[in-house]
């Protein structure tokens, strides 16, 4: 069981035992809001099929789209590193921000002022009610970690991500490092 209690800012790694969940199986999550009205993170590494400019024509860049979580999953999201250039964004915490002026984040990565390392899109977002979070938490589908990454966590390569956060967690979380995907695959 998690020792750490979760705050904004930190990272969900998905327990083991969550094999079969099509959302969550295998990921990791960064908290971006957690209060006692509930919680919101966005999946870090499920890419997608797609790019920003398959989703936004506009936008002339092959910037890979996430799937952040099952909740609205219609709707665009972003999170990134640089309040500087994006107006009314919201500080999650450690140098990252949420959102901002869509409109003047559009214009920044067609004059290429803004690039991949900078920002990270999504497709929905992940969301618990009041103490579900924690609930989950009690049944042990997640292991609440620190962010060390802090606003490095955007530029991070994501396909072995939970691999390498099962070996830094040791123990019989090491196991888990090597398993397949499908454990029906073995």
């Amino acid at each position: 069981m998690s020792l750490i209690k979760p705050k904004k800012g930190d990272l969900l790694i998905a327990e083991p035992s969550i094999i079969g969940d099509l959302s969550f199986n295998r990921s990791i999550v960064l908290l971006t809001d957690h209060s006692n009205k509930g919680s919101i993170g966005f999946i870090l590494n499920k890419p997608l099929e797609y790019t920003i400019s398959d989703l936004v024509p506009e936008i002339d860049a092959p910037f890979k789209v996430y799937n952040g979580g099952p909740v609205e999953q219609d709707n665009l999201y972003f999170i990134h590193k640089i309040p500087n250039l994006i107006p009314n964004s919201i500080e999650i915490s450690l140098g990252i921000y949420w959102g901002g002026d869509f409109t003047k984040v559009a214009r920044l990565i067609t004059e290429k002022k803004i690039n991949e390392k900078d920002i990270k899109f999504f497709l929905g977002y992940s969301g618990w009610d009041i103490n579900q979070l924690e609930s989950e938490l009690k049944t042990q589908s997640w292991v609440v970690t620190k962010n060390i990454y802090k606003k490095e966590i955007i530029e991070k390569d994501y396909e072995f991500f939970w691999k390498e956060k099962m070996l830094e967690l040791g123990g019989n979380y090491s196991i888990w490092s090597n398993a397949p995907e499908n454990p029906t695959y073995n």
